[in-house]
């Protein structure tokens, strides 16, 4: 192949659909890309993509070429691949995006270790609670709550994350504890909405029957990052609904309580990493994701049960 580099940015760039994704996968500009894409254009005499302000789409044509070009193209990563870990591997860059409260509490103890281990590895850590689109903005490594429906990302469960009603012992002691779920209307509730503005439900089992109901939440405050509210809940404000993860260490500290818990519904909401869909990863990535999932499956924090918790922890 007399155009490597023309293939290359064909590739990525009909893989993210955008030259400017593209170029920030290959460190190159933008131009660079639509050059050498355009250059490979005119050795084949075909038009690849039909360009747009703001996107560029495979022609007919060019979804053919993509087809039948990546499996060599594949070949040739793994060729890559292979030599790097005859040579040690994980050499470069690698790009990881994960939510703030997450990031800073399970994710950024981990990475001193990860790079010691690998000299030539550097990771690039983005802590936002944003939705981020992986393949536009470059990323190699994302870190959710949910499971991604994108065909070219592989999710990895890192854990089932349920939610626990908490309360500081000094709040409690002022207000009283609450035995039912219709106690709570008498306290100063703290609610949590996602990123694009939804609340977040509480639920609670039915007294002595089957099924659930969920309850109208009028809160006094409203936040949108789950470390805020629990520093609300620490500074004594109310009563809050978390992530057991997010509340491990201050229950053990004697700092929260749970409340309700035999009548609480915990729900559950998976924490996922995500990583491009390739046959072969490359190894900077692949020692990254395997060191992340392992020490995160050794948190033994991330795996705890609301129904497994000792009597201490729950008010």
């Amino acid at each position: 192949m007399r155009n490597l580099h023309g293939l290359v940015s064909f590739t990525e760039a009909a893989a993210a659909g955008s030259f400017t994704a593209a170029a920030a996968k290959l460190n190159l500009t933008p131009a660079a890309v639509s050059k050498n894409v355009a250059r490979l254009e005119d050795q084949l005499g075909v038009r690849l993509f039909n360009r747009s302000t703001r996107q560029v789409r495979l022609t007919a044509e060019g979804e053919m070429f993509r087809t039948r070009t990546a499996p060599a193209l594949r070949a040739l990563d793994e060729a890559v691949a292979e030599v790097s870990h005859a040579r040690g591997g994980a050499v470069g860059q690698v790009r990881l995006s994960v939510g703030i409260s997450f990031g800073r509490q399970y994710l950024l103890p981990l990475l001193p270790a990860i790079v010691a281990a690998h000299p030539e590895l550097q990771i690039d850590v983005s802590l936002d609670n944003r939705p981020v689109d992986m393949l536009a903005e470059g990323f190699d490594i994302a870190i959710r709550g949910g499971v991604i429906e994108e065909s070219s990302l592989v999710a990895r469960r890192i854990a089932r994350l349920p939610l626990v009603l908490v309360a500081s012992p000094e709040y409690l002691s002022g207000r009283g504890v609450p035995a039912a779920p219709e106690d709570l209307a008498a306290h100063d509730l703290l609610g949590a909405r996602l990123p694009g503005g939804g609340e977040i439900a509480w639920r609670f089992r039915k007294s002595g029957r089957r099924g659930s109901f969920q309850m109208p939440l009028t809160a006094r405050l409203w936040l949108s990052d789950p470390e805020a509210l629990l520093g609300l809940t620490l500074d004594h404000a109310g009563i809050a609904q978390v992530g057991l993860h997010h509340a491990m260490p201050h229950l053990r500290a004697k700092r929260l309580k749970v409340l309700l818990s035999e009548r609480h519904e915990a729900g559950e909401r998976d924490i996922v990493l995500h990583y491009p869909h390739r046959s072969y990863l490359a190894p900077r990535v692949r020692v990254t994701v395997d060191a992340l999932l392992a020490g995160l499956a050794s948190n033994r924090d991330l795996h705890a049960k609301p129904d497994q918790l000792p009597q201490v922890f729950l008010a």
